[in-house]
């Protein structure tokens, strides 16, 4: 507004101004040595017309202020409006949402009391030549409808909701109540896709089995199969998929238990001495397993602590030859709840300080946090230290000696970083160790392992492409006759077979147990119908698989 007031005041003065320019004008005309061929009238006049013209565009760029103000206003109020309409709009679904809410905790409600009411009258599930009974078909509707409502859950971890009907995997129920733990193991691994889901309802299904401790202590018959040696039992899938099956048991177990007030009512005295049994035959198998070989992530190890944890029989066993087992299961994400059921929390100092002796600074730093002795054990110069160790060049070749041996070094430099960074920010230290120079080394040896990658691409040697038509690289035919005009034979211009000397590999996951597939590819000619040259010559057409 005050730039609006200058220029008007500045248009105002704009007739003083020419009164000014009519006197120098005449003052200057009295210095003239000649006659000026440009009048006053004329400067007075075009003077006047500028005047007139600003002024005019003046008034015009004011209205359009006006104009502008107004469509503002009038846009602010339909935002307002609109603003308003959305506050109702949400208020409106948020009663729409609790009702529903309301609606799906009563059909809970309702699904409880009429299993109760089934269960108390002692319904049969089955009756008349297989035909369910009516009480029974309205509890599955309601349980159906409570699942189309998005509560399943709720319905499964409410005491005394059924869990037959309820559940998405009845059948665990069933081979819980039978005490098959064959068929529990089967039921398991063709369901392993759907584990976390399973382990949930494997903790509600182990509470109807009859003896719940007994069906887990049968399932681990087998975890050191005889058929499969020593050296070879990390190779076998369905060795190692049985042994997690086995730990997964017994942790739900151990849940179990921590949720009862009496664990004398699930683990018998003869349960706890057949547990033991079997603790005291797998002890010597553990005597040929390596601390450094298994890396702290060894299932024999986890399954044996395990064992004696989830059916508490850790007070037949030394408490020094049980710590020692602990670094050979530091890696597992159940290490630190596993020492304090064992009673393992003040022997962790000291199998903190063998892992970093042994260059596991990682899984130190992590049960430092777990127990609470970052006092004792500072975590950043224990980060430092493992970075620094991943640097040091390979002890076999020197740096210089090799350039595959530099490539190694960064890559486990590489992998080290990338640990360190996740742990810094696991347990909340950026402040005390700041992630960028890791973060920007990172990248940067990232950045030399692809272009290393490229260069090695583009020096390897390029196999000869075959023709189109799968002809192939037939003797070329120089003794032609200049005089005559003739053409080889259609046998040596297509022989009938071409065999590529150099066999293709199409490598498949390692995950599903399917055996790499080897071969040849090979081109040949078919007398069946199939695709022609214009020349009436036939190629066999390429199928990718």
């Amino acid at each position: 507004m005050e730039d609006t007031d200058s220029v008007a005041t500045l248009m105002d003065s704009t007739s003083s101004k020419i009164q000014q320019l009519q006197k120098a004008f005449a003052e200057l005309e009295s210095y003239r040595a000649v006659t000026l061929n440009l009048k006053w009238k004329e400067l007075e006049e075009h003077f006047h017309g500028l005047e007139k013209s600003l002024k005019r565009r003046f008034h015009e760029l004011e209205d359009q202020e006006k104009e502008f103000e107004n469509k503002t206003m009038k846009a602010q109020e339909i935002v307002k409006k609109r603003e308003a309409a959305v506050f109702a709009k949400e208020q409106a679904t948020l009663q729409k949402l609790q009702e529903k809410r309301d609606a799906a905790v009563l059909a809970i409600v309702n699904a409880r009391e009429k299993h109760r009411k089934v269960s108390s009258n002692g319904t049969g599930i089955v009756s008349d030549g297989g035909h369910w009974t009516p009480e029974v078909q309205e509890k599955q509707v309601d349980s159906v409808s409570v699942a189309a409502e998005g509560n399943l859950e709720d319905v499964k971890t409410s005491p005394g909701s059924g869990n037959v009907e309820l559940m998405s995997y009845p059948k665990l129920v069933k081979l819980c109540e039978e005490m098959d733990a064959g068929g529990l193991h089967k039921f398991i691994s063709d369901n392993r896709k759907n584990l976390a889901a399973l382990r949930e309802e494997l903790l509600l299904a182990l509470r109807d089995a009859p003896d719940a401790a007994c069906l887990v202590l049968d399932s681990l018959e087998g975890f050191y199969s005889m058929d499969v040696p020593h050296q070879d039992a990390k190779k076998d899938a369905n060795l190692l998929g049985l042994r997690r099956t086995c730990i997964m048991l017994m942790e739900c177990l151990s849940v179990l238990l921590t949720n009862l007030d009496s664990v004398s009512d699930v683990i018998s005295e003869d349960t706890k001495v057949k547990a033991k049994t079997v603790a005291e035959e797998w002890k010597p198998r553990l005597d040929a397993l390596d601390i450094d070989a298994s890396n702290g992530n060894s299932l024999e190890a986890h399954a044996f602590l395990q064992l004696i944890a989830s059916f508490g029989i850790a007070s037949d066993f030394n408490e020094e030859e049980l710590s020692r087992l602990i670094p050979m299961v530091s890696r597992r994400r159940q290490t630190a709840d596993l020492c304090r059921s064992l009673g393992l929390s003040e022997k962790m100092p000291g199998v903190i300080e063998i892992l970093v002796n042994s260059g596991r600074q990682i899984d130190a730093v992590n049960l430092a946090f777990a127990f609470d002795l970052t006092g004792q054990f500072s975590p950043v110069p224990l980060l430092k230290s493992y970075l620094n160790d991943a640097r040091k060049a390979s002890p076999v070749k020197s740096v210089n000696s090799s350039p595959t041996a530099q490539i190694e070094v960064n890559e486990r430099e590489l992998i080290a970083l990338k640990v360190v960074i996740k742990c810094i920010e696991e347990h909340k230290l950026d402040e005390e160790y700041p992630l960028d120079p890791l973060q920007k080394r990172m990248i940067q040896l990232e950045k030399a392992k692809a272009d290393k990658k490229r260069e090695t691409e583009a020096t390897k040697p390029q196999p000869k492409r075959p023709r189109a038509n799968g002809a192939g690289y037939g003797p070329r035919v120089t003794n032609i006759p200049s005089d005559k005009l003739c053409y080889a034979r259609a046998a040596d211009r297509y022989p009938q077979q071409y065999v590529y000397d150099r066999p293709y590999m199409y490598a498949g996951p390692t995950d599903n147990h399917c055996p790499p597939l080897l071969g040849s590819a090979t081109y040949n000619f078919s007398q069946s119908h199939g695709n022609y040259f214009g020349n009436s010559y036939h190629y066999q057409a390429t199928y990718l698989h």
